[in-house]
């Protein structure tokens, strides 16, 4: 089977977001309760209602808007009062942030042969942004599709916020695009877009993702030909309880996803063991040659 076009989810698919997530977020957790003295279980729902605020888990301001916090910055930053908990979670995330095994020189091998490779996440740009620069991503991907950022904190800038020109944090070779605001994984409205503004077709596209009930249920529903990353699912870990405690999904989103989960979904293709598969299972040629 012959495709001129892969898109593909980013998190959990090329690399292991919860890892990334749980050990950034879990030790900055840990190291303001150090500093603050306040409990684990009194921090944990303030953070979860910031997180559905602004419909992010990872949110940069978040300790400035932790309501027990707020007497002990006392107007101060919170990069100064809490310089330890911030700079953890910086280290976790460069530790953390890696591909996973075989998706460099699979990707690398598809795009030789002049394939169109587009990212797919409902992950916000400025994160997706540093993810793909720090993997080497970009340019790989052709395109990247994905949510515009929250909003910043009331008189604050970008440029008050940034050490490094503007263009430092740009993707300088994929092109990004912004998804309509609201918009959620299985609903094909995006993915059809996606296709038609490219100008795919169909046929020559092939759909990669980790989420069984959003990603392949998407693909199938679009009638794009689906791959399940099997090795890519995350909602099984002991760790991902900590990312239910915090998430910043809304009781009407938590229901949302249960519905979803009820509908019987069978991939047409399964990566059990690695990204690698997807040459066995597919021809990958020139989208210039159509």
């Amino acid at each position: 089977m012959k495709k001129t076009a892969l898109i593909t989810d980013l998190d959990n698919t090329l690399f292991d977001w919860v890892d990334l997530w749980f050990a950034c977020f879990s030790s900055m957790l840990d190291s303001i309760v150090d500093i603050s003295g306040i409990a684990k279980d009194v921090l944990v729902p303030e953070i979860a209602a910031v997180h559905q605020k602004h419909g992010t888990s990872e949110y940069s301001f978040l300790i400035e808007e932790i309501p027990s916090l707020r007497p002990i910055l006392r107007g101060r930053k919170a990069t100064e009062v809490f310089a330890p908990a911030i700079e953890i979670f910086r280290r976790k995330r460069r530790d953390h942030l890696v591909l996973f095994p075989t998706v460099a020189e699979t990707l690398l091998k598809i795009k030789g042969k002049g394939t169109r490779i587009i990212g797919y996440t409902e992950s916000m740009a400025f994160y997706s942004n540093y993810r793909i620069r720090r993997l080497g991503l970009d340019g790989v991907l052709n395109y990247v599709f994905c949510p515009e950022d929250h909003r910043l904190p009331e008189g604050l800038s970008e440029s008050d916020l940034r050490n490094y020109p503007a263009s430092h944090y740009e993707l300088k070779y994929s092109k990004q695009e912004f998804t309509p605001r609201g918009s959620k994984k299985p609903d094909t409205a995006v993915l059809d877009a996606i296709i038609a503004d490219l100008n795919l077709n169909k046929r020559d596209c092939v759909y990669i993702g980790d989420n069984l009930f959003k990603d392949v249920a998407m693909a199938l529903d679009c009638g794009v030909e689906d791959v399940w990353a099997k090795y890519g699912q995350a909602h099984k870990r002991p760790e991902y309880q900590l990312l239910i405690d915090v998430t910043h999904w809304s009781p009407d989103e938590v229901q949302r996803e249960q519905t979803i989960k009820q509908r019987d979904v069978n991939p047409t293709h399964v990566l059990d063991k690695s990204f690698a598969q997807l040459t066995e299972m597919f021809e990958f040629g020139d989208f210039h040659g159509q």
